[in-house]
């Protein structure tokens, strides 16, 4: 079992292998020049320290192009009352946007002003107030942690002292659902109520139970179970109970993600004799395979929200591993999305269906990048003072 375990999940196991204290490079932006188009924007703040995250903010943004004379939009974020922040946006003489926002704190406010503005300018969701969950080893261990899209406010939420993975939100953002080898050799399964702090059991049946997420609504949750000696694929409600096995193989099936309108469940197995990606009613029935046809090692997908016809996942191309991309409306093959210097895994959806999460990998490091899917433009989110990070699961705003 250990080694069928450890042979389809080689793309998430391998994030633990990076040694503590170890320096991360920062590679800078990844850019792949095409013809998409950006809008010239200037964006001011005050005060200074909201300035250097909001310009942060649309650098990333694959939409937008910073200029410092003749932008298509001004832009301006101020601070004022408490958790409070003014945004205003004019196009020449015109008043595009005025509106303040309260958030949790004058980052948070500052997050969310953005994303109006965004929602203002394009016709593209904002996603700058996502708030995270990812795997970090600062402590030498492997644990839950939280934090806005660009680090800050990092809260260690677990101290298992044990291996944790697959950390993902419920869609409300009060719970998170992840892995666990705290109690056991085997993985269980935990629910935390980031509320009260209080962490329960989900799953815990013989074998290993893992790769837990919730649908759109929250009502059930996909998971792998193997307490019959294969892991298979099982629908529960959002308490953990009601469990229904779904797939019935000799082949291994991970990485469950239900459809936007929750009537199916996409997951990888090896039924082919590779990973490969499929996909079934939640009610069971026959499993279909999606025509990627780029790759012979296709893992960890995530289906998009905003764009039900997008779905990224994690592809083996040469020696390492990089984004594809499929697109169900084109029926066309997959495309590989991202240019990374070193391996790209762990893709993660954001709220706009156009750019997503992913960790960068190689031996000793582990950061969660920034990719816009459509210009190819990759940003370094997360800090080097963090150590190794990885697996990142956004709760979209």
């Amino acid at each position: 079992m250990h080694r069928i375990f450890s042979r389809l999940f080689f793309p998430l196991l391998v994030v633990f292998s990076a040694v503590p204290g170890v320096s991360q490079t920062d590679l800078g932006d990844v850019t792949v020049v095409t013809g998409v188009k950006t809008v010239p924007v200037r964006v001011s703040a005050s005060p200074e320290e909201l300035d250097r995250l909001a310009n942060f903010a649309f650098e990333v943004h694959g939409r937008y192009q910073r200029v410092s004379s003749d932008p298509v939009f001004d832009i301006r974020f101020t601070a004022v009352a408490g958790n409070r922040v003014q945004a205003d946006v004019s196009r020449g003489s015109t008043r595009v946007l005025s509106r303040a926002v309260t958030g949790s704190s004058l980052r948070n406010a500052l997050l969310q002003a953005a994303d109006l503005v965004v929602e203002a300018t394009s016709d593209l969701n904002g996603f700058f107030a996502s708030q995270l969950a990812f795997i970090g080893n600062r402590t030498g261990q492997t644990e839950v942690y939280t934090g806005d899209l660009f680090f800050g406010g990092v809260r260690q939420i677990t101290s298992d002292r044990a291996l944790a993975m697959s950390p993902r939100w419920s869609p409300d953002g009060s719970r998170i659902i992840y892995t666990s080898f705290h109690r056991s050799n085997a993985a269980d399964l935990y629910q935390i109520d980031l509320r009260s702090m209080q962490r329960t059991p989900f799953v815990r049946f013989k074998g290993t139970n893992q790769a837990a997420r919730f649908n759109r609504d929250g009502s059930q949750v996909a998971m792998v179970l193997s307490g019959h000696g294969n892991p298979e694929l099982y629908i529960a409600n959002a308490q953990g109970r009601g469990v229904r096995r779904l797939t019935r193989t000799s082949s291994v099936e991970s990485s469950p993600v239900f459809s936007p309108d929750g009537r199916q469940v996409l997951f990888t197995s090896d039924v082919a004799g590779g990973p490969q990606l499929y996909v079934m009613s939640i009610t069971g029935g026959r499993m279909s395979r999606l025509p990627t046809n780029i790759s012979r090692y296709c893992a960890e997908p995530d289906w998009s929200v905003a764009d039900p016809n997008k779905i990224a996942f994690s592809m083996r191309i040469g020696r390492g591993f990089q984004i594809g991309l499929y697109d169900r409306s084109t029926r066309e093959a997959a495309k590989q999305v991202s240019r990374a210097p070193r391996d790209a895994v762990e893709p993660a959806w954001l709220a706009d269906g156009r750019h997503l999460l992913y960790t960068a990998r190689s031996a000793n490091q582990r950061s969660i990048w920034i990719l816009d899917t459509e210009s190819g433009k990759a940003t370094q989110l997360s800090p080097r003072s963090l150590g190794a990070v990885s697996q990142a699961s956004p709760v979209l705003p």
